[in-house]
């Protein structure tokens, strides 16, 4: 069979998408299966078996990166991989991450069917705690495997419960061998849910991932005084929640100033002490900006930081902001941007060119290897929703493309 005839099975790779779901399946159809846990361990075991069936070996990092390889012709050469996570959001649904994994599969499994043996090894990369929605920040691994964060920096992240990251890791059996970092890449190629409108509002199929934009993270801790709700007078109170209220309508208007490229949220808020008759003495939470341009997005940042300062000042609480997580924008490789247009257009799609809004593994791949992303569309833009949604023939469609990628760098490169 020739190579520009191999195609990737859109049933068998439904099949799996569908599979894995019921490792952290909730009632409502979508998943929870957090980065470490048992629900992770189990999705993990059926990743590396089923790779083993295709003739695959499984590699495993010291950060419990998952590395499966397809031999090729000269094993001299660094492989080119595909990849993305299988851990999810605590509502998460059935596609983010997970269909880069088993659309990385489906190609597996097509180039295996084919009897086709390629120039380079082909890998396929399960990468650690993308989601970061247990262990902040995301795409944490393969933030390591970039150098952008130390490996003990990570081992000694802890969640909100007091977990050690690294005793997670080692609890669920995936602390693998290989220092995280040390494994060679050719290239990497990326297919993911768009988690945004564009393609579906223009009726496209694929989109050409151009890069990321950058975004930042903060953790802001408002301190009052804890008071009686019944006897304490208004003008007397040194309410933490009311004044957090208030920034977080300020984050919201610094995210408006800065439209249409600009994004904020707070989707983290705890109050302390918590209590219907208490006036709120603490209240922890985070913030989230985004913008394609990095000088917005610092000005964003100065922004929004002098309107918490104030309404704190009048308030009369104190404000600390600690920053999490600065990840600039990124410009995927020419190249590579250029060999999944000319996939999709071989394949009958024309591509659209676009900006990711949403973080990605592929972000940090991008600092040591040749990157880029495809984009399929999902209903109604939803995503990190467990009613996040795609249709069997999109999932079928960027899968193909995936493989026509891949191909490509591996006869070019």
């Amino acid at each position: 069979m020739s190579q520009s005839n191999i195609r990737i099975d859109g049933n068998a790779l439904w099949a799996d998408l569908m599979e894995t779901a019921r490792f952290g399946g909730t009632s409502k159809g979508g998943i929870r299966r957090l980065t470490l846990t048992q629900e992770d361990r189990q999705v993990r075991e059926w990743f590396a078996a089923t790779c083993e069936k295709l003739g695959c070996t499984i590699t495993i990092d010291t950060m419990g990166n998952m590395f499966a390889r397809r031999p090729g012709q000269d094993a001299s050469l660094p492989p080119i991989t595909m990849g993305s996570h299988l851990d999810t959001q605590p509502t998460g649904g059935k596609f983010d991450g997970i269909l880069g994994v088993l659309g990385g599969l489906a190609v597996l499994r097509a180039l295996h069917e084919a009897g086709h043996v390629t120039r380079h090894p082909i890998e396929l990369i399960n990468w650690t705690n993308e989601e970061g929605s247990r262990f902040t920040p995301p795409m944490m691994c393969s933030g390591v495997f970039a150098r952008v964060f130390t490996e003990q920096e990570v081992l000694d992240k802890r969640d909100r419960t007091g977990a050690r990251f690294g005793d997670e890791l080692v609890a669920i059996g995936y602390r693998g061998q290989e220092p995280c970092g040390d494994h060679p890449i050719g290239a990497y190629f990326e297919l993911h849910i768009e988690q945004g409108p564009i393609l579906e509002v223009e009726n496209r199929v694929i989109g050409a991932v151009s890069g990321v934009q950058g975004m930042r993270w903060y953790e802001v801790t408002v301190k009052g005084k804890d008071a009686h709700a019944g006897s304490t007078p208004m003008p007397m109170r040194h309410d933490a929640l009311l004044a957090a209220s208030k920034m977080v309508v300020a984050l919201s208007e610094v995210a408006h100033a800065n439209a249409p490229g600009a994004v904020g949220t707070v989707g983290l808020i705890e109050n302390r002490p918590n209590s219907n008759n208490v006036v709120p003495g603490e209240t922890f939470f985070t913030v989230d900006i985004r913008h394609p341009d990095d000088a917005v997005v610092a000005a964003m940042e100065q922004d929004f930081m002098a309107r918490f300062r104030q309404i704190a000042e009048v308030a009369g609480v104190t404000l600390e902001i600690v920053p999490i997580w600065d990840a600039p924008a990124v410009h995927f490789d020419a190249r590579c941007v250029d060999m999944v247009a000319e996939s999709a257009r071989q394949m009958g799609y024309e591509p659209r060119p676009i900006v990711s809004g949403p973080g990605h593994d592929a972000a940090y791949l991008a600092k040591v290897a040749p990157t880029a992303m495809i984009f399929v569309p999902c209903r109604d833009g939803l995503s990190h929703n467990e009613e996040e949604s795609i249709t069997e023939s999109e999932a079928e469609a960027g899968a193909n493309v995936l493989l026509g990628a891949v191909l490509r760098a591996d006869s070019v490169l």
